[in-house]
């Protein structure tokens, strides 16, 4: 026997043995041998409907225990609205396991959009439409920076029993607040949190119920600027207050 015909001979050998093995891995044939019958899934499990996660995982679970492809399996499931993150494993003889994150929703992202506890942005679904959340905004590389100015700013206004409703970053970074009471603060880009700082400091001296502050402006080196809004009508026997803009 020649070379050529001894190399023919041992590579027809080797293809008897790999395209068998080959053909489970890729679930040609056997799928049926070692199908996936069961599926467990673990973590939180509210928002993602069940038989909707049945639906996306069923034509890659039909390949069998050696033909699932699990990163493609796993990729599917992270498509769906609610899901943050999943992980697929296979576990012997016939189980797909699945770990299931779902997002948590922190606050609302411009217009359309959520941003989750783990800071990762999703479209708003409309069960969430109407969620009570504070409004956040900035570029969409920024979601970390406007989260720590909202919970600093947040803890600043704290002592003077107002909340933080809102916290926008231009695209300049420029930065701008609304208050519960409906107060605007424009803080600008530079040292925003020294600005705050100084503002709340003075606040509760300038807090007056018969003139809310409409709009504080604190781009300034020394100080800022206040509008005031209309004064609300005082009981009888109460003295006017003075309503002119102040810095």
């Amino acid at each position: 026997m020649n070379a050529v015909l001894r190399i023919f001979v041992w590579l027809l050998a080797l293809s008897l043995v790999a395209l068998p093995v080959v053909a489970v891995l890729n679930g040609w044939v056997a799928a049926e041998r070692w199908p996936l019958a069961k599926l467990r899934v673990h973590g939180e499990f509210k928002r993602v409907p069940a038989e909707q996660l049945q639906q996306v995982i069923l034509p890659y679970a039909q390949a069998g225990f050696f033909a699932v492809k699990l990163q493609d399996a796993q990729d599917a499931i992270e498509q769906l609205p609610w899901v943050e993150s999943a992980q697929v494993r296979k576990q012997w003889p016939d189980v797909l396991e699945i770990t299931l994150v779902e997002h948590k929703p922190f606050a609302r992202w411009g217009q359309d959009r959520l941003l989750s506890e783990q800071g990762k942005l999703f479209a708003t679904p409309k069960q969430l439409q109407d969620l009570k959340l504070p409004n956040l905004d900035g570029p969409d590389t920024q979601t970390q920076e406007v989260v720590a100015l909202y919970n600093e700013s947040r803890a600043l206004f704290a002592p003077t029993g107002l909340d933080v409703t809102r916290v926008s970053m231009d695209a300049r970074g420029s930065w701008s607040l609304q208050l519960s009471n409906g107060t605007e603060v424009v803080v600008g880009r530079d040292d925003a949190r020294s600005r705050l700082q100084r503002f709340v400091r003075v606040l509760p001296q300038l807090a007056n119920q018969s003139t809310p502050i409409e709009r504080a402006d604190l781009r300034y080196t020394n100080g800022f600027t206040l509008s005031w809004g209309t004064p609300v009508p005082a009981a009888p026997g109460t003295p006017a207050q003075n309503t002119q803009d102040r810095t």
